[in-house]
């Protein structure tokens, strides 16, 4: 029987069985889509990723395609940050830079020798202000829950979320996101958080019912979109370069920091980061599914 190597690791967490867990492929250059679609659904994670040779040669380290359990994604963060760490750790390239090939195109990240990775998100992009009744009924809250700094909006720099802030006292009270009212509205992800202005954190909870996802204890590219939200609203320096952190999975019992920086011109986020720790928990060789097609 043919089988491949994995790890499991624990992101944006500095301790094990915290933060998000990540599956890590190695060795599926054969595999075609649905064979690693299949993979993720065994793995049942949020992500699973799958460590490739670039597409071309000398563009990047290696080529990373990223699945949920039932659905590729183009990017993602966590499965970034753990992907480079986990590589650099097997000694399949050094610390320091590494280029990441993946959907949303060549993401640099940085990885240091004590298993911590900076990834550089992609294009900060904006959405329109939206109504927030409809999100705070989708995820089980009120009117009165709504915290007012701004209306919501979508944002990210390669995935998009929806971002609904709130009073802080309002998170553990959130449901969790209606997967027929999400598809009614058209919100496949949301960010359902509250931001402490005086220490410039913020507290989230991530519901993706559109990848299959009830709720993500650490989501990098989030972190990444609030602060392009943040910039837009006048929460952060509309110049320069601003630092923020994210504490996320409180309520799942896997607490998650993520560290998070953005740069901004003219009132808008020009680019942004997002920085954490990477803990290997288990290692392993899983079966290759047959092929469908």
């Amino acid at each position: 029987m043919s089988t491949l190597a994995y790890e499991i690791v624990d992101v944006f967490t500095d301790r094990p069985f915290a933060g998000n867990p990540l599956a890590v492929v190695f060795g599926a250059e054969a595999l075609a889509g649905d064979q690693m679609q299949t993979l993720a659904r065994e793995f049942n994670l949020s992500e699973t990723v799958f460590v490739l040779p670039p597409s071309t040669p000398g563009t990047a380290t290696y080529r990373a395609r990223i699945f949920t359990p039932n659905a590729e994604l183009p990017f993602a963060g966590h499965p970034s940050v753990g992907t480079a760490v986990t590589v650099v750790r097997r000694g399949l390239a050094q610390p320091g830079p590494v280029i990441q090939e993946c959907g949303a195109g060549l993401l640099p990240i940085e990885v240091t020798d004590t298993g911590r990775a900076t990834l550089t998100g992609g294009t900060p992009t904006l959405g329109e202000e939206i109504d927030p009744e409809p999100l705070l009924a989708m995820v089980g809250l009120t009117a009165a829950d709504h915290a007012g700094l701004a209306a919501p909006r979508r944002a990210g720099c390669g995935l998009e979320f929806h971002f609904l802030p709130v009073h802080r006292s309002a998170l553990a009270r959130a449901t969790g996101a209606d997967p027929v009212a999400a598809a009614r509205i058209g919100v496949p992800q949301i960010s359902v958080f509250a931001w402490d202005d005086e220490t410039h954190t913020g507290y989230a909870r991530v519901f993706c019912p559109g990848v299959s996802v009830p709720e993500d204890p650490a989501t990098g590219s989030a972190a990444l979109g609030l602060g392009v939200w943040l910039v837009a609203n006048g929460l952060l320096p509309a110049a320069g370069v601003s630092s923020y952190a994210v504490h996320q999975g409180i309520e799942m019992h896997r607490p998650s920091l993520l560290e998070c920086t953005v740069t901004a011109a003219d009132g808008m986020a020009v680019s942004a980061t997002v920085a954490g720790h990477v803990v290997p928990i288990a290692r392993g060789d899983i079966a290759v599914p047959p092929f469908v097609g």
